[in-house]
């Protein structure tokens, strides 16, 4: 069973066969020849415990494109909702459908349905990671600056679960991974402990000038995620916040990416995210492409 949960369960030969295939499935796109069809025939389930703009459409056309069905579904639509375990809908929803995408809050809900399913799993987002976001980041690196082994990333603000799986893809891909995170917002100890035992190339900075100083890409996300409460997080992120200044310091060709949705004059400067050096809407393009990779992979096991 090829369930796609969280970077670090790969071996990078595979993730790179995946973007390999997300950079033809563009390119088909774009010059209008005949798109594959992995997915002819098939219903993809898309559970949504959290809204959505980017994974939603982006699954929804992908999996269109590649010629399967997608199923939307609401979790307050849902008897699990309610009540049912997770553990129950996996094997009710294996019977009807060959795929499950699920975006939820919980890791250990997506783990506990990937489990219990007997079609694959894809992790759409939970409160510990985001690996098709960073699939499309990956893609995105690529496309900017070429192979992944040795380009330099600075992140930017709060540890959260995008920062999880940059850590998880840093480590795989060995490229330079700098964190500059406000004091008690560092990524979880366990993923940093885990990076370093694989010598990974990551290190943490106080100063987010230092940390921007000369990399490639620079990356943040909102301060405030859902499901966090607002407490002192904006005082607390305010000198993390990237705007010309810090893009002045990184490298001459440095890009500046964001998953979205963005906050102007929040985590970032209207004068970067709408600046020349912004590829943030090239990067929701290629959650499209990213995932349409992924899911023909998953069937390709199946």
């Amino acid at each position: 069973m090829r369930h796609f949960l969280d970077i670090k369960d790969f071996d990078v030969k595979t993730l790179q066969a995946i973007l390999d295939d997300a950079r033809d499935l563009k390119i088909a796109l774009r010059s209008g020849r005949t798109h594959p069809q992995p997915l002819a025939g098939r219903f993809v389930a898309m559970i949504f415990e959290k809204p959505s703009t980017r994974t939603r459409v982006s699954f929804e056309v992908g999996i269109s494109q590649l010629g399967g069905s997608p199923i939307i579904l609401s979790a307050a639509d849902m008897q699990f909702g309610r009540g049912e375990t997770i553990e129950d809908t996996a094997r009710v929803l294996s019977r009807y459908v060959d795929a499950i995408m699920i975006r939820c809050f919980s890791h250990q809900q997506l783990l506990d349905l990937a489990s219990h399913a007997t079609v694959p799993v894809i992790n759409g987002l939970t409160e510990r990671s985001h690996p098709c976001q960073i699939m499309a980041d990956l893609q995105t690196m690529i496309d900017c600056h070429g192979p992944l082994e040795g380009q330099s990333v600075t992140w930017l603000g709060d540890g959260n679960n995008v920062l999880v799986s940059w850590i998880e893809a840093a480590v795989l891909f060995r490229f330079e991974l700098r964190i500059a995170c406000a004091d008690g917002y560092s990524p979880p100890a366990d993923v940093l402990a885990w990076a370093m035992a694989q010598g990974g190339d990551i290190t943490l900075h106080d100063n987010p000038i230092e940390a921007a100083r000369n990399s490639q890409t620079l990356v943040t996300d909102v301060w405030i995620s859902m499901g966090d409460d607002e407490g002192t997080r904006m005082q607390d992120f305010t000198p993390y916040q990237v705007n010309a200044d810090l893009m002045k310091v990184a490298a001459g060709d440095a890009v500046f990416m964001h998953c979205l949705p963005a906050i102007r004059g929040q985590e970032v400067a209207a004068e970067v995210i709408d600046g020349p050096q912004s590829v943030v809407f090239d990067e929701a393009e290629n959650r499209l492409h990213a995932q349409k990779a992924v899911l023909a992979w998953c069937f390709a096991g199946n």
